[in-house]
């Protein structure tokens, strides 16, 4: 797989019926090795072993009902109370991030209204805090610790 700019892991990769899967610590169970998968595992693992993130209050694959279809949110993360605070979304590494991946995670911000966004392709990675107070958000430059996150600073 891609070496990404992220901090690298032990994987545990597997071959089942001739394709590749990947254990997914946060669900307990292997899935399927995609690129994007590769990243949303190397993402999480920086999450919890470099911000802080408890893995316990972090959900891949979240459901979530958008204008009467199911979509899926790539991973959510909870406050202690299992409120939504933040919508990761990945992409394959050789997909650019552009206004229609923001326009996407936007979308499922309307069900779990967090107060921040992550767009990541394992390459490049954008945060976004929104102000709901004033209709506005703003990029952030570093992604914030479980402990700024949880508090609503940022660092």
């Amino acid at each position: 797989m891609l070496s990404l700019n992220l901090p690298s892991i032990k994987a545990k990769v597997i071959t089942k019926e001739g394709k590749q899967q990947i254990w997914d610590p946060v669900r307990n169970k292997y899935v399927a090795l995609t690129p994007e998968e590769w990243v949303r595992q190397h993402f999480v693992h920086f999450l919890i072993s470099e911000k802080g993130y408890p893995k316990e209050l972090i959900g891949n694959e979240i459901k979530i009902q958008l204008n009467g279809t199911t979509k899926r949110c790539d991973t959510v993360v909870y406050n202690r109370h299992l409120e939504p605070l933040l919508i990761v979304e990945y992409k394959s590494p050789n997909v650019r991030i552009t206004s229609d991946v923001f326009s996407q995670i936007a979308r499922y911000n309307h069900v779990l209204r967090v107060r921040y966004l992550i767009v990541s392709n394992g390459i490049r990675h954008f945060c976004c805090q929104i102000n709901y107070e004033t209709h506005s958000y703003c990029f952030l430059d570093e992604i914030p610790s479980y402990s700024l996150l949880s508090a609503g600073i940022t660092e």
